[in-house]
């Protein structure tokens, strides 16, 4: 087997299940093959796959997984299934085959039988999805779960946790092979409640399907992805189908982004809302009663008229939206509001890799590392920063290169409005070329606000170096974008980089230690 990096996440042991078996559950039609085969694995990519899968060949953006049969069968398939246009590609195989026609729609519930996922064995499982705020959310989410006393199981955009154990992620959202594959792996280890974050693509890819969630949660909806969806109303429309019975049996929603009401409306599930403004009257407000470097503290009212007061270990009012969201999800899966309460009254044991995450030492200026890349949440991210800044703030960022440039000039326009300095370098420019992203950002700046101090520095070693020059104790950086991100991609190359230890090298070379 090809070695993957991260590696796909199996259970240890699996009941095997004939193909007769999924054929009948199925309906599906053979072509050849000896039925009482059994299968112990699923796989629709050759280079996840092992010894005992069953090989779905499906369409894809540029050719048809049956034209990789051979490689599959080499690498163990025990077993095929693939459509029509699949068939044609096929010669003898010598292994089992069978017709399904649209084979994508049925992957996650296929894996989820293969896998023994069934919803009698199932830990609790919760989502959420929105533009920002969904891997913080799943964060402190499964913090909660586990000062609650459950097991716990997070996949993230950063991380997958199985009971304690930590794997880097490949996908924010796994393929529904690798998803159904990991939930078993969790009931494996006995987890017993899983966070999960869900992004739009993931949703429009069917890679959550097969999976009922016991609640799920939506953040916001602003400016983002729209290189994958043409515009707002398809974005949303994307995202709101994970407040579908299909997918979920309560949610929540907060109201605190622009498209926060129409969102709600489009849920056709029991759904409650949480906001941080008492005009939206919701059903869970959050009020902010501190913000501190490092530290965020809140207070959730119920719609009973209870208050659960905690802390979040992250500096922004957007952070306590978060904890509050997830308070209100729990309370949905039916966690009394004493109970959370209880678990919680000291804070939220959480880490969040990556999200306003302070690298710098006590003395000389504040470095943060972000995650995020979009307007809103530089918006947000940058307010935070001021609130624990009594120096200047200075914001270092580029874009992404071959993803929506329409979110570049808001992006630049947020940037520069929110802070002090601004230094403008690269992030990922992928195929294309860098220099023309870093003018169009600092063009945008410049409009934005003609009189602010702007510097353009590449690479980004030398752009941390520059920002760390500019500031002095009591200032703050905020170094958006990288976050936790272990790589930048330069012309399809994952280039190692880490913005945590280019940041502290730069700091100890200016001589703070």
């Amino acid at each position: 087997m090809k070695e993957q990096i991260p590696p796909t996440i199996r259970p240890d042991s699996v009941v095997p299940i004939s193909v007769a078996e999924i054929a009948t559950i199925f309906g599906l039609e053979r072509v050849s093959g000896d039925t009482a085969v059994e299968v112990t694995g699923i796989s629709m990519n050759t280079a996840d796959l092992r010894p005992g899968d069953l090989f779905v060949a499906m369409p894809g953006l540029k050719t048809h997984g049956a034209r990789y049969v051979s490689k599959a069968l080499e690498l163990g398939a025990v077993a095929i299934i693939t459509d029509d246009a699949g068939l044609s590609e096929l010669s003898e195989v010598g292994v089992p085959v069978y017709r399904l026609e649209n084979p994508r729609s049925h992957l996650g519930a296929l894996a989820a039988t293969v896998y023994g996922n069934h919803p009698s064995v199932m830990p609790k499982l919760f989502a959420t999805t929105g533009t920002n705020g969904k891997t913080s959310t799943t964060y402190i989410l499964e913090a909660m779960l586990r000062q609650l006393g459950e097991t716990t199981g997070l996949t993230s955009t950063a991380e997958r946790h199985i009971a304690g154990e930590v794997i880097v992620s490949r996908l924010t959202t796994p393929e529904s092979t690798e998803m159904q594959s990991l939930i078993a792996r969790m009931r494996e280890s006995q987890v017993t409640a899983v966070a999960i974050e869900v992004s739009a693509q993931a949703l429009s890819q069917l890679r959550v399907d097969g999976l009922l969630f016991d609640v799920v949660g939506f953040t916001n909806l602003s400016h983002d992805h729209l290189d994958d969806y043409a515009d707002m109303a398809e974005y949303l429309a994307a995202k709101v189908q994970l407040f579908q019975p299909s997918h979920a049996n309560r949610g929540v929603v907060c109201l605190d982004s622009d498209y926060g009401d129409a969102f709600l409306k489009l849920a056709t599930i029991p759904t409650v809302t949480v906001s941080n403004s008492k005009d939206k009257n919701p059903d869970y407000l959050v009020t902010v009663t501190a913000e501190l470097p490092g530290l965020t503290k809140f207070e959730v009212t119920t719609p009973e008229g209870e208050v659960i007061s905690s802390q979040v270990p992250i500096i922004g009012a957007h952070m306590a939206a978060n904890a509050g969201l997830a308070i209100a999800m729990l309370i949905q899966a039916g966690y009394t509001a004493k109970r959370i309460s209880a678990a919680i009254v000291g804070g939220v044991d959480c880490y969040l890799p990556g999200r306003t995450e302070l690298v710098s030492p006590a003395s000389g200026p504040s470095v943060y590392i972000d995650f995020g890349h979009s307007p809103d949440a530089f918006l947000n991210t940058l307010a935070a920063v001021r609130k624990v800044t009594t120096g200047k703030v200075l914001m270092l960022f580029g874009a992404d290169g071959d993803r929506d440039a329409s979110k570049r000039p808001a992006m630049a326009k947020m940037a520069v409005n929110g802070s002090d300095i601004l230094v403008i370098t690269d992030h990922h420019p992928r195929f294309e070329d860098a220099a023309s992203i870093r003018a169009a950002l600092v063009s945008s700046a410049r409009v934005a606000r003609p009189e602010a101090e702007i510097y353009e520095v590449s690479p980004p070693e030398a752009a941390i170096v520059k920002a760390i020059s500019l500031v002095g104790p009591g200032d703050s950086i905020l170094w958006a974008g990288p976050g936790h991100q272990d790589y930048r991609d330069i012309r399809g190359v994952r280039t190692p980089y880490s913005a945590r230890a280019l940041a502290r090298e730069a700091l100890r070379n200016a001589g703070w230690k």
